[in-house]
Order: C-alpha cells, then sequence, then structure tokens
C-alpha cells in the first residue's frame, strides 16, 4: 500500500461520515413524520366513505387528518370543559369503572395523562442522577412522584419515584424508589436528557458551572 493510499481512504471516510451526518437526521425524521401522519390520517377512517377527501377530491392528499384530529381533540375539548360535558363525562367513567378489566386499564391512563399533561403537574419536570443498577453506576432518571403514602411509611425512609429509560428508547425503562437524599438534581432540561439517552450518550448538553456563570458575568461590559 502506497503512503499516498493512506491519506485517500482516511479522506473517502471523513467524506461518508460527512454524508451520513447529514442524511441520517433527515431519514429519521421523515420516517417519524411520515409515521405519525400516516396515524393522524386513520382519523379518516371515522367519516362515512362518501365523505372521505379520497372521494370528494379523487386523489389522496397525506395529511388531512391531522386537521380532522386536530377538530376532534378541539370540540370534545370544549364539550368536557362546560357542565353538559363534564356530566356526560362522568357517566361515561361510571360506565368504564363498572368494567373490571377495562376499570384499570382507563384508570391509569387517565391519572398518566392528567399527571404529565397537567399544568400543575410535577412529573417528568426534573432530571436526576441516581446509582443505578448498582452503587457506583450513574444513570439519568426522570422523577415522577415524591408522595408514595404507604412505601414512605414501610420504608421509613423518604424516598421518591423515578423513572430510569432505556437507551435508544426512552419510552421503556424501570419504575425505582430511591431515597431522596440520596438523587442528585441536574440543571438540564428535560428535553436535553432526552436527546443525550436517544443518542446513546453522545450529546451532552453544554453546562456552565455557578462559578463559571459568575465569572463570565464580572466580564462582560456594563459590570
Amino acid at each position: 500500500m502506497s503512503s499516498e493510499s493512506v491519506p485517500a481512504g482516511r479522506s473517502l471516510r471523513r467524506y461518508l461520515v460527512a454524508g451520513l451526518l447529514l442524511w441520517l437526521p433527515v431519514g429519521v425524521t421523515f420516517l417519524v413524520v411520515r409515521f405519525l401522519v400516516g396515524l393522524m390520517d386513520q382519523t379518516l377512517l371515522l367519516l362515512p366513505p362518501e365523505y372521505r377527501p379520497d372521494v370528494i377530491l379523487g386523489i389522496h392528499i397525506p395529511g388531512l387528518g391531522i386537521v380532522l384530529a386536530f377538530g376532534v381533540l378541539l370540540a370534545t375539548g370544549v364539550l368536557a370543559a362546560n357542565l353538559l360535558g363534564r356530566r356526560l363525562l362522568e357517566i361515561w367513567e361510571g360506565t368504564l369503572d363498572r368494567i373490571p378489566f377495562i376499570r384499570t386499564i382507563y384508570g391509569g391512563a387517565k391519572n398518566f395523562a392528567e399527571t404529565v399533561l397537567s399544568d400543575q403537574g410535577k412529573a417528568f419536570n426534573k432530571v436526576l442522577l441516581v446509582e443505578y443498577p448498582k452503587e457506583g453506576i450513574w444513570s439519568l432518571a426522570f422523577k415522577t412522584s415524591e408522595y408514595l403514602g404507604e412505601v414512605q411509611a414501610k420504608t421509613g425512609k423518604d424516598v421518591v419515584c423515578v423513572f430510569v429509560p432505556t437507551t435508544p428508547n426512552p419510552t421503556s425503562g424501570f419504575i425505582i424508589m430511591v431515597p431522596r437524599d440520596e438523587v442528585i438534581e441536574l440543571d438540564m432540561e428535560v428535553d436535553q436528557a432526552l436527546k443525550m439517552i436517544i443518542s446513546l450518550g453522545v450529546v451532552v448538553p453544554r453546562w456552565t458551572s455557578p462559578e463559571q456563570a459568575a465569572s463570565l458575568a464580572s466580564r462582560s461590559p456594563g459590570t
């Protein structure tokens, strides 16, 4: 192998990596958006066949299901917010509560949605470091609950419930209860932690210590 072939090989590898870095995020984004648009388009099946856009327009336009899904969500939200809607919702939930298996699934999903989507909810708003799966090994986690009642009473400790996600799929993971004084709260935002998890730890958010921030502030003009 000549001395000139090595740099050429390195250049080829560098160009290939540069191409992957450009197209891989684009491809993943395209696939995710296409999946979500296709999922939303399934809501068009709720319409009678003769009123579906494909039949009326004669062509298929991807994404029209998003409009219908948005309208359904808005309409049901308006209905659920008034007195009549709340009464109908109580009747509906009362009916589901009488079905043994269904009430467990519905109740769990409802509690999760209320906790995560509520403006006052405190779930998934803190990124933590916990020693998991063993002492000396640190994992990123999200605080999900800090009022555990029976768990705190029977352990005799002030514990918090945290979710330790897996990588690169953060929607799966483990629920563990950790003593409050054994968790470390991080400054990074939840979306920054998710990027770090999905990227297998490659994308690490930039962090400035309080000392560095104070030093930079003291050097800024006008101080």
